[in-house]
């Protein structure tokens, strides 16, 4: 079965969401920084990066869930600006226009009703369906996301399935209102690594059969690496590179991507100890006065102290925030960001 989307086709040319210069705040402290981004109708886009980097923050800020947040910039859904626009506005593009899965299906779904219940309030909320035929449209999309014996299935309550089949109903929901966009937080982060998979192929399937943009936040590269067209790196509130998922994961250009990749163990070639990321992601109100990864960076002179580094390009489509970006010796795919050494006249920072 396939759930063709009723939505127009967006403009030659035009994001669907475009993010310009965003800023979120708690208390006056940044937590994102002036963070610029664009997702192309039908792109596939991973943010990746530790925890604390901001990824999950700049998703819920741009839809109004953050509650007690100041926020900054634009966030233009085809030139539709959301930051300041009413509930109600919200409200018909969360799950309407942009689908939502969040990374722990037993905390989202609400315990004491059945799964198919929750499924048919979206669909009622989003699509107007009502009584049989919204059962019937739940049934479809339990069916479409791989949920076997459907029918009986809608009226059990969360605890009566595996953390796979709630996963699956929380993709259902995302998808009940035929979003455009589908923004997929750690949604394999309390699954095995067999149900991973399967999950993450599911969402793949998805994405092509319904014509869907989709962002995949993770702080496991290898759960973007065969999903994505093109990967975000984001660390302390900034984006630190942005590159086509093969340019990313063969020519990284800032050390941080460098220090992930290397800190992530492979299945092939000879075995290696993982290289670590000295140090910790600083906290939003203790931030280097210059590039955020400075303090933790084997490549950092004393100028990266006193400059934050924007974007600049560094090969067709890939940008990096490192003002060394140059520099860097050729990608080994061996070394890391805690055991390289620095290569500049300068002081280590």
């Amino acid at each position: 079965m396939k759930l063709a989307r009723q939505h127009p086709p967006d403009a030659a040319g035009q994001p669907l969401v475009e993010i310009r210069d965003l800023t979120v705040s708690f208390a006056g402290i940044p937590v994102v920084r002036h963070l610029d981004l664009a997702i192309r109708p039908d792109e596939a886009v991973g943010i990746v990066g530790e925890s604390g980097s901001g990824k999950s923050v700049t998703w819920l800020a741009a839809l109004g869930l953050l509650a007690g947040a100041k926020v900054q910039g634009q966030v233009l859904l085809q030139g539709d600006d959301l930051v300041g626009a009413s509930e109600d506005r919200l409200a018909s593009v969360r799950g309407g226009r942009i689908g939502l899965i969040f990374q722990d299906p037993v905390s989202s779904l609400n315990p004491v009703k059945r799964v198919g219940a929750q499924v048919i309030e979206a669909l009622r909320l989003h699509r107007g369906l009502r009584d049989e035929a919204a059962r019937a449209e739940a049934r479809n999309l339990f069916e479409l996301v791989g949920i076997p014996d459907a029918a009986r299935r809608l009226d059990r309550y969360p605890h009566e399935l595996s953390g796979g089949q709630n996963q699956r109903v929380m993709i259902a929901m995302a998808l009940a209102g035929q979003p455009e966009l589908l923004v997929a937080d750690e949604p394999t982060t309390a699954l095995d690594v067999t149900i991973q998979a399967q999950i993450l192929s599911l969402i793949e399937r998805l994405r092509h059969e319904m014509n869907m943009g989709l962002v995949l936040i993770s702080h496991d590269l290898s759960v973007v690496a065969d999903v994505c067209d093109r990967i975000v790196v984001m660390y302390a509130g900034t984006v630190m590179e942005i590159a086509p998922a093969a340019t990313l994961f063969n020519a990284p250009a800032h050390p941080y991507s460098r220090g992930l990749l290397a800190a992530a163990p492979t299945l092939t070639g000879r075995r290696q100890r993982l290289a670590a990321i000295r140090g910790q992601v600083p906290e939003p109100w203790n931030m280097p006065p210059g590039c955020a990864f400075a303090p933790r960076c084997p490549f950092a002179i004393a100028a990266c102290d006193q400059v934050r580094p924007a974007l600049v390009e560094t090969a067709p489509g890939q940008q990096a925030a490192c003002i060394r970006a140059d520099e860097l010796p050729p990608w080994s795919g061996t070394s890391g960001a805690g055991n390289e050494q620095t290569g500049g006249s300068d002081d280590p920072a």
